[in-house]
């Protein structure tokens, strides 16, 4: 079966562990958790790849194809050069990436889906675009919503999500966001984009 490249962005290192622009890489871990083939306690465990990662390869059902969860060990703005280092490593159709990340301008705690278009002002996902010569990789886009009065929006996604989120929302969040992916592989972007753009 075909493999599938699942990659959550965020920046490495405890300090920014828990900040809003870590939640893709935050539902790598989720994913990670939902492993089918047994591994430690079913959750799959992660090693460092070459192509400055940290991968765990899975399947989230048996039997399925394999899909390698990766969140890459360089900052959010050099995020390309690991991505394409895995998609030529793992022989991965750009068709086949799906690419996690916070959006602004959703939200906080809705999912949506889409392929290709612009990056929104989001470096993680330029650098991407421009390292694997293509804006046609999927994209799961996790909603944190902007930033109130007038904090810059940069420092708001640099900050930790607030005590009420972690308790309230990022469970929530990061749960749709493996159903997403899981969505994304096992039917198709258009039924996908019905289950989770559906009112709820």
């Amino acid at each position: 079966m075909d493999t599938w490249l699942v990659v959550g962005l965020g920046n490495p290192g405890p300090e920014y562990a828990g900040n809003r622009h870590n939640v893709g890489a935050m539902a790598i871990e989720e994913l990670a958790a939902r492993d089918a083939t047994g591994g430690s306690g079913g959750r799959a465990s992660f090693k460092a790849h070459k192509a400055r990662a940290r991968v765990a390869e899975v399947r989230l059902r048996v039997p399925g194809p394999k899909v390698v969860l990766a969140v890459p060990s360089t900052y959010m703005n050099v995020s390309g050069g690991p991505v394409a280092g895995l998609l030529k490593y793992y022989d991965v159709p750009i068709e086949r990436l799906i690419v996690l990340h916070d959006e602004l301008d959703i939200e906080p705690g809705l999912v949506r889906l889409k392929q290709g278009g612009g990056e929104g002002g989001h470096n993680g996902l330029r650098s991407i675009s421009q390292s694997v010569g293509s804006k046609d990789y999927l994209r799961v886009r996790l909603g944190i919503g902007r930033p109130p009065g007038r904090q810059d929006p940069a420092d708001f996604v640099l900050k930790d999500f607030s005590k009420a989120e972690r308790t309230d929302l990022l469970p929530f969040l990061l749960d749709d966001a493996a159903d997403a992916v899981e969505a994304l592989i096992e039917v198709g972007l258009l039924d996908a984009q019905q289950r989770f753009h559906a009112p709820r």
